[in-house]
């Protein structure tokens, strides 16, 4: 066991509280939905933008650059900087808007996370901050002058960092006990001549006083304030800490200012203050000049240590500060409760030397979770995908109920405002840590982002896993009538059903197969149930088992908005229906796992086996209600108006979902359960009408003469095999990086459809959407998606389970190439990993043709993990951080290194 591992016990086993302080705090809290107190709540980043996020106190949140905070938010540091020429300081990171943007929100900043383990003993991230003036009005301008057919404008794309005439910015966080943080800044002058840099590391309080509300821990206002050269802070329910920073008190001119935590109500006229001294005082003090600004007394809820640097080219400078509770142990022990002995002793050799024995315990930790059989190159990735999943934790505040209603001492909330977005979802009450799918962008929870990001997750921090699976289905998260919630923008919005299957996944890295989490599974389990049935009440309008699940998640995949209600008739999805064999599938193991300890769960495994043979019957019929096209060999989604059904026939990930519903019963498992077992053949045997077109195959063990394995799957072989050959097609779906979004075929074969008195056409397109749908965020019409290769992935890794080493399919299709299910699957895991790797000329694909991170060793070892990928040429696009599904890729590495010792299977007989 590591020492890392040995903390995380301490924290599971609330011996020590390791994980009190993180990377907690948001990227960005202004533009936010929960921001948004404008009339109709519609967040359009005009009531709360960017401009205003220095002088105007959040409600919800904070946010800030390289920071940290408690769990709970209520005590924040971050890093300011100034370089001399910019109009205002670099508090927060800066980016386009939605209505700005041509392909939506982005962020405009060049920042990395390159390290942290899971309790964040250890934390490592890096910014770069250049010398000129930085290009706020040209990122804007630029941006909204592209249309969509243009790619986004980049910070990159501007004169900022020529002749590297920028600052490497490195924060380091390092804890000597839980409640005693060391931080390191290292600041480096990378440009050709010397460069002045205005430091100005911050600590403040959340503004939790000023509303009155009644939704927080405490209400009292907190306090900070100077004594002996260190700053003590007071709060009602965190205690007293005490700051302190090397260079304050040495003859280089540092100092601390302070100010408040609140509203300038100079700017913001008729919103609550109860200061004199406000949130931009700082700002006001560096970069106006104005001295009267900050407060003589030193006292407030905010203050910064300031410093004015003149860095040499090539000079690297350091400032360290400590934040401890005084009564920490290490930290009373030393100090004997006294500040400034505190002040003396907190940056002594121990401090240096805890900091690099936090840097070998996370090596070692990693050690244990990396395989050692990787090339050191993918070792990094790894390494900087976990880091990216670990540092987009956030801490996540939202009282639906007193955001519609307003506070006491807030903004005037009007009739039209409690009764617009997410009004019905009053009961929803989120104050807690969430893994974000990105801080910046997406700066709020996404129900089934967080499935997958919970994958790579559970292997360096299992109890972190499990705990944010169920919390999503607690009852002040999940809705009364079984709803998850899905995103803060549109609560009742529909993602895909894969909330079970995390918990699956989770589950089984919860241990080796006998010594698992069973109690956590049947915690699940039961709140799945109400989930489950939320989703066949609501979404299979002719009660025929095809379902029309609405948006989930493909954003602009199909011809319609699939979130908006159509003109006439209703869409029946062949992803939506697919999703429901999934879940049942899914909720079927689960039973029969959980049948082990209890045979009550048998009635349930009989249940889903059913239900997943009906949905299946379903989507296979051949009498025009079903969703195969037999001419085309695939699944299309079918428009259903005035009794006829029309498929709509765009080849995309919509017709591929099927192929990840494949389920494989082990029969010395059910075979424990006789009750299961009685009524599954019953129903095999009474209702074979009902297998026709589906796969349930049985293979027997020809050595013992025994039945070992049953397969479930919505595709029988023959359409299974047709799928696959579509699937694998260099000229479809197979791309150099990965299953595509759409089938390239789309690119010179758009399919039109006229609909409504309107033309609707879908075109493939590798990179960002060329249209609004979605505010122009995303693109499901070709790009490659990690969480979807993902999921096929595991399904060839599974049917390879059943079929076997016989079982072979050309690879590419076309090429000659035969592989077996599982060489498929190792072929897409290395496709996806080579978006990461360095190839020609030591450019990664990821990074398009951005030549620093190929030229430069002050970029080239610096690795992003996107939202998604362009098909053709691997190109991250959308969200620059969206760390949590891409880190998947940490998971294929681990999967692609092991040793999968497959068992072989002799032929299949079909039922």
């Amino acid at each position: 066991m590591t020492a890392e591992d040995e903390r995380l016990r301490q924290s599971e086993d609330r011996a020590q509280n390791w994980q009190r302080w993180g990377p907690y705090l948001s990227e960005r809290q202004w533009g936010t939905v929960r921001e948004d107190y404008s009339n109709g709540g519609d967040a359009t980043w005009s009531y709360f933008p960017h401009d205003h996020a220095r002088s105007r106190a959040y409600r919800w949140g904070e946010d800030g650059l390289l920071g940290v905070c408690d769990r709970e938010c209520r005590l924040c540091f971050s890093v300011g900087l100034w370089n001399g020429r910019d109009p205002i300081l670099k508090e927060r990171l800066f980016g386009v808007t939605g209505p700005e943007g041509n392909h939506g929100e982005d962020a405009k900043e060049c920042y990395y996370y390159l390290d942290s383990t899971p309790t964040h003993s250890y934390m490592k991230a890096l910014y770069k901050y250049p010398q000129g003036r930085f290009p706020y009005e040209e990122l804007v301008d630029v941006s909204r002058g592209r249309d969509r057919t243009e790619p986004e404008y980049e910070l990159t794309d501007t004169t900022a960092f020529d002749q590297s005439r920028y600052f490497d910015v490195q924060a380091e966080y390092a804890k000597s006990s839980p409640d005693d943080l060391l931080i390191r800044l290292t600041l480096i002058n990378r440009g050709p001549q010397a460069a002045v840099l205005h430091v100005l590391p911050q600590l403040y309080f959340r503004n939790t006083w000023t509303w009155q509300c009644s939704d927080e821990g405490c209400c009292t206002r907190p306090s900070m304030r100077l004594v002996d050269n260190v700053v003590q802070t007071d709060h009602e329910t965190l205690e007293r800490h005490w700051i302190a920073c090397d260079a304050v008190g040495s003859d280089d001119g540092w100092s601390w200012l302070f100010t408040d935590n609140e509203t300038n109500t100079a700017l913001h006229p008729g919103l609550p203050s109860e200061s004199d001294y406000f949130k931009d005082a700082l700002n006001n003090h560096i970069v106006l000049g104005d001295t009267r600004s900050v407060n003589p007394e030193h006292r407030g809820t905010k203050c910064g240590a300031y410093g004015l640097l003149m860095l040499a080219a090539g000079e690297t400078r350091e400032v360290r500060l400590r934040l401890a509770h005084v009564d920490s142990p290490i930290i009373k022990q030393r100090s004997q409760g006294d500040p400034k002995r505190f002040a003396e002793t907190a940056f002594d050799e121990s401090f240096d030397q805890c900091m690099d024995q936090r840097i070998r315990e996370a090596d070692e930790f990693y050690a244990s979770r990396i395989p050692d059989s990787l090339s050191a190159e993918r070792k990094t990735i790894s390494r900087q995908a976990y880091a990216g999943l670990l540092w987009t934790k956030q801490f996540y505040h939202y009282s639906v109920r007193t955001w519609l209603d307003g506070d006491p001492n807030g903004v005037e909330t009007s009739e039209l405002r409690r009764f617009g977005r997410n009004s019905d979802w009053r009961h929803l009450f989120n104050r807690d840590i969430i893994s974000m799918p990105d801080k910046w962008e997406y700066p709020w929870y996404a129900a089934w982002d967080l499935a997958f990001h919970m994958v790579p997750m559970a292997a360096v921090d299992v109890n972190f896993a499990k705990d944010q699976m169920l919390l999503f289905l607690r009852e002040w998260y999940m809705h009364p009538n079984g709803q998850i919630p899905a995103y803060e923008w549109h609560l009742s919005d529909v993602n895909p059903p894969v909330h079970a299957w995390g918990v699956w996944q989770v589950y089984k890295a919860s241990g080796p197969p006998l010594q698992r989490d069973k109690v956590f599974l049947a915690r699940a389990f039961q709140k799945l149930l109400i989930n489950f049935t939320w989703w066949v009440n609501r979404k299979d309008p002719r009660g025929k088992n095809i379902f029309a699940g609405g948006f989930l998640g493909l954003d602009n995949i199909g011809v319609f908005d699939r979130s908006k209600p159509l003109p006439q008739g209703h869409l029946e999805q062949a992803d939506g229906t697919a999703w429901m064999a999934f879940y049942c599938g899914t909720m079927l193991r689960m039973a029969i796992e959980l049948a082990e300890d209890h045979l009550a769960y048998c009635d349930m495994a009989s249940k889903f086996f059913e239900h997943y043979v009906t949905i299946a019957e379903a989507m296979n019929s051949i009498d025009g209600s079903g969703l195969w096209d037999e001419e085309d060999g695939f699944y299309y989604d079918h428009l259903y108006v005035d009794g006829t059904s029309i498929p709509m026939r765009v080849r995309s990930l919509v017709g591929l979902v099927p192929l990840m519903t494949g389920v494989i019963l082990e029969e010395p498992v059910i075979e424990k359960l006789p009750g299961f077992v009685k009524r599954m053949r019953w129903f095999l045997e009474n209702r074979g009408d009902l297998s026709t077109h589906m796969t349930y195959m049985e293979r027997e063990n020809v050595t013992a003469g025994a039945l070992c394995h049953r397969l479930l799957a919505i595709p029988a072989e023959d359409r299974f095999r047709r799928l696959l050959s579509v699937m694998l097609d260099e000229k479809e779906f197979l791309s150099p990086f990965g299953i595509r979004s759409m089938s390239a075929i789309h690119r010179e074969k758009p399919f039109v459809f006229d609909f409504g008195g309107q033309r609707h056409e879908v075109r493939y397109i590798p990179g960002e959407s060329d249209s609004g749908m979605f505010g122009g965020n995303s693109n499901w019409r070709g790009p490659v998606w990690f969480p979807m290769n993902f999921l096929l992935i595991q399904s060839l890794k599974r049917y390879h389970v059943f079929y076997g080493e016989d079982f072979r399919v050309e690879c590419p299709t076309g090429s000659g190439n035969q592989m077996n299910l599982l060489e498929v699957a190792r072929e897409l895991e290395r496709r996806l990993v080579t978006i990461f790797e360095s190839g020609k000329e030591g450019k990664r694909p990821v990074n398009g043709e951005e030549t620093r991170y190929a030229n430069d060793p002050a970029w080239k070892d610096l690795i992003l993990f996107y939202e998604y990928f362009h098909a053709d040429s691997g190109k991250g696009l959308g969200a620059s951080h969206q760390t949590g599904w891409t880190a998947l890729v940490a998971s294929m590495l681990r999967n692609h290194a092991a040793a999968d010792k497959w068992q072989p299977i002799p032929a299949a007989r079909k039922r």
